[in-house]
């Protein structure tokens, strides 16, 4: 008799919490199995068409077997990479050259070899809490230890932030920061990133700031890049992404920007993990970033316009809403009357008895319990019915 073969898993692996999500995604599929018309906010997953010029010049750019080979450059090919340049200049005002800039799988692919090319087994990690998940993985993932600052609703981030960092031993070596903020919305000013800036250069501290919402902006707030701070290109680099302002998120474009030692960190690195992305998506993107921003403005439109219908709707039905002034997300508190409810529970609650998806704050680490995220990714009509029936469900 031979004995039992056992798959020997890495701790890094072993160590990763259980995806809150993935029940949550089960009942719901089930659900829809079963011709349950389940209403999905759960997920930040865009459900508006990707603008036809980009289409067009994808189908374009597919019909040529040139760009059928593995890209020229893993990092992004030359032109592409000088049109995000000039899309900074244009919107932020921030000067880059297109070897300051590295196109990568999404954002969520380009930090998470980020870290692997920057941590060290043990190196300290500063990330805000509640995060996006990945924020906190992928430090964990690279064998590196994650410092939660709770973000807080209140100005105590900052000051909270700073201070943790002054009294860990070792000095932590990165901080990962995301405004507009994602789940919570959370938005800053230029100073914020001055002060943090000035504090990094101070404690040598790289700096990782995922932008994704940049132009998902509401009420004429207008979010500021990391970049438009002097001296940000020597401590740090932005991520960025086509998913969200271009509704491109299954094409798999993001890209890093910033400091260059970090940007050929980045490189080497994914040079040895990937050949970079099929060319056309990179071509039709060039389209996008040239020619697409309207486009864009209008995306933007159609999310404060369907914020306004979630936000009014939920406080009519007695819950107790802010309107946030960017990202695609409402980040609600539960109701009180459900407040002795953990978030995932109330989460399944209102799969089942409103079947209607919401992700829960307990997902983005402890700091999120006791609220929810909820994405403004269904139309108004939607959203109208996702009120009612948790209002019916609720009662």
């Amino acid at each position: 008799m031979s004995e039992e073969f056992i798959i020997q898993v890495a701790n890094r692996v072993k160590q990763l919490p259980p995806y809150l999500f993935g029940r949550l995604n089960a009942l719901k599929y089930e659900k829809r199995r079963n011709n349950v018309d389940v209403i999905d906010l759960g997920m930040g997953n865009p459900n508006d068409p990707t603008p036809q010029p980009i289409i067009q010049k994808l189908c374009e750019a597919v019909q040529d077997p040139r760009n059928h080979r593995y890209t020229v450059s893993a990092n992004g090919i030359f032109n592409l990479r000088r049109e995000i340049a000039k899309y900074y200049e244009k919107q932020f005002g921030v000067t880059l050259d297109p070897d300051e800039v590295i196109c990568t799988i999404g954002s969520k692919e380009g930090i998470s070899h980020l870290c692997l090319g920057l941590l060290e087994t043990g190196d300290i990690a500063l990330v805000p809490n509640p995060a996006f998940p990945i924020h906190i993985h992928a430090v964990n993932l690279a064998g590196g230890s994650v410092v939660s600052v709770p973000l807080t609703e209140d100005e105590k981030f900052l000051p909270n932030l700073f201070d943790t960092a002054t009294k860990l031993v070792p000095r932590p070596k990165i901080m990962i920061l995301n405004f507009p903020h994602n789940p919570t919305a959370a938005t800053i000013d230029l100073h914020f990133f001055e002060e943090i800036v000035a504090f990094a250069k101070k404690y040598n501290i790289i700096v990782v700031h995922d932008f994704a919402y940049c132009q998902i902006t509401f009420d004429d707030y207008k979010a500021p890049s990391f970049l438009q701070v002097k001296g940000a290109k020597e401590v740090g680099v932005e991520f960025n992404t086509m998913s969200k302002s271009f509704n491109m998120a299954g094409w798999r474009l993001g890209f890093c920007v910033g400091n260059k030692e970090i940007i050929d960190t980045l490189a080497k690195v994914k040079g040895y993990y990937d050949y970079g992305i099929f060319q056309p998506v990179q071509i039709a993107s060039i389209i996008a970033l040239r020619e697409c921003e309207k486009y864009a403005k209008e995306q933007a439109k159609i999310y404060q316009t369907r914020r306004d219908v979630l936000s009014d709707g939920l406080n009519r039905i007695g819950w107790n809403v802010k309107k946030p002034k960017a990202s695609m997300f409402v980040w609600a508190p539960i109701p009180e009357k459900y407040s002795s409810m953990s978030s995932v529970d109330f989460a399944f609650k209102l799969m089942n008895e409103a079947e209607v998806a919401v992700a829960p704050g307990a997902a983005f680490g402890e700091n999120g319990e006791g609220y929810l995220r909820l994405a403004l990714v269904e139309n108004e009509l939607r959203l109208k019915q996702a009120i009612r029936q948790i209002d019916r469900a609720l009662r």
